[in-house]
């Protein structure tokens, strides 16, 4: 399984912007895929993500300002970012899993295949 996320750039603040994870390989519909942050100096925090195709899981964080959709056909997940702020700069990555279970979607341990990354800079 390869995956990329792609979709980043500078963005001003309250702004928005949708990344795009595409899966290649092996991949199933009812994969789980997560979206994940990092910020320079900071770890590595979770962004959303989609269990098994059926629920979305939103953190507080981001809550109210992403929204996590799914086009199975094009092996494809999206994150959509509205009113930016400069807090969301980061590296932004997504992951999928065929085993996560939903309580765990939020744990970088229950993902076994990452992509290399994008980079969303928000700037004031």
């Amino acid at each position: 399984v390869q995956l990329q996320a792609c979709g980043g750039g500078l963005v001003q603040v309250g702004g928005c912007l949708r990344l795009s994870c595409v899966a290649s390989g092996y991949t199933r519909s009812t994969d789980t895929v997560g979206w994940f942050r990092q910020a320079p100096g900071k770890e590595r925090e979770f962004v959303g993500a989609n269990f098994r195709g059926q629920y979305t899981t939103i953190p507080e964080s981001v809550k109210g300002r992403s929204t996590i959709s799914r086009v199975n056909a094009k092996n494809t997940v999206y994150l959509q970012m509205n009113n930016l702020r400069p807090e969301d700069t980061a590296v932004y990555y997504c992951a999928t899993s065929s085993s996560a279970i939903r309580s765990k979607v939020a744990s970088q341990t229950a993902y076994a295949y990452w992509g290399q990354g994008t980079v969303l800079t928000v700037s004031s």
